[in-house]
């Protein structure tokens, strides 16, 4: 009968597989690097059969039977990660703190009626909030910074990180009143925007770095967040896509017009909750999550929105979850 590996075995051969190389797993794992090879040799010989090709090489590359045992060690300790979870949960009761990072594409009213809400449900509960853009919210997550994110920008996989949709919302590209672009009494071509500046948010997160999405002008003005975009494409600095929820006055008043570039992608920008398996939420977290969940399950799919534009100045009609 085969030995069992152990879970510290599969934890260094997941570690060794990600990272790219043993000395990189030892510097994730704190370990010599000896000590790292050691645990993969023995692995190796539990199971007889290689994991790595280690000649020939800089650094060691999975063999088929390493790609292979790569998915069960991932499944194994996901397991793992979901038993401990479960624990932590059953031993714990009500958090003395929530730590949440929500999205600025999250519909503002919608957030302030769930704080509302948690405020009086949960009133000996302090909570911690961030609010950013991009890769912020799966950065916080990630990083424990926060116990859930409420958002969008899944740009990497790790599995690691529970991820629900929840909801959407969409980005839009306007302009204010004034600007010349406002003025062309027709739909807008790529020709008609090249020359144009756009304003554009820079991810401070960093996951987003070296990748532009809906960048389509020559000319860019870089801001760090949603609140100086807006600003300044309502001073007539310059034109960008802005979450439908944040200028819906702007629409309704004629601050802001919507422009009609088809170039521009204005399909629904999908909101997730994100958390980490091994740091399940508790009870104030966990009722957060489905009190996002129900109001912004409930945002017009792209169809309703984009017929809802050619009765802007209606305030009735919700341009997002509210």
């Amino acid at each position: 009968m085969l030995p069992n590996p152990t879970l510290d075995q599969l934890q260094v051969f997941l570690t060794v597989a990600e990272s790219g190389s043993f000395s990189a797993a030892s510097r994730v794992l704190n370990r010599a690097q000896s000590v790292i090879s050691y645990t993969i040799a023995n692995l190796e010989a539990q199971l007889e059969m290689p994991l790595f090709e280690r000649s020939g090489a800089r650094q060691p590359k999975l063999t088929e039977a390493g790609r292979a045992m790569l998915e069960d060690a991932r499944r194994l300790m996901t397991d793992l990660h979901v038993m401990r979870a479960r624990v932590k949960s059953l031993k714990e009761g009500l958090e003395a703190e929530v730590s949440v990072a929500i999205s600025v594409m999250v519909p503002s009213q919608a957030m302030v009626d769930v704080l509302r809400e948690f405020r009086d449900r949960f009133p000996s509960v302090a909570l911690n909030l961030t609010a950013g853009e991009l890769g912020m919210v799966m950065d916080a997550v990630q990083s424990g910074k926060a116990t859930i994110g409420i958002g969008g920008a899944v740009l990497k996989q790790d599995d690691s990180i529970l991820i629900d949709k929840i909801g959407h919302s969409f980005m839009i590209p306007v302009v204010a009143a004034n600007h010349p672009l406002a003025q062309i009494d027709r739909p807008l071509t790529l020709s008609d925007v090249r020359e144009e500046v756009q304003l554009v948010v820079t991810d401070a997160s960093g996951l987003t770095k070296g990748r532009d999405f809906n960048v389509l002008s020559y000319k860019t003005w870089r801001v760090s967040d949603i609140a100086t975009k807006h600003a300044l494409i309502r001073g007539g600095l310059g034109w960008g896509g802005l979450p439908a929820s944040i200028i819906r006055e702007d629409l309704v008043s004629g601050a802001l017009v919507h422009l009609d570039l088809r170039a521009y992608e204005q399909g629904e920008y999908p909101i997730y909750a994100m958390r980490r398996i091994a740091n399940p939420p508790g009870p104030a977290a966990t009722w957060m999550i489905e009190a996002f969940r129900s109001r912004l399950s409930a945002c017009p799919n792209h169809a309703d929105f984009t017929a809802s534009l050619s009765e802007i100045r209606t305030p009735e009609i919700p341009l997002a979850a509210e």
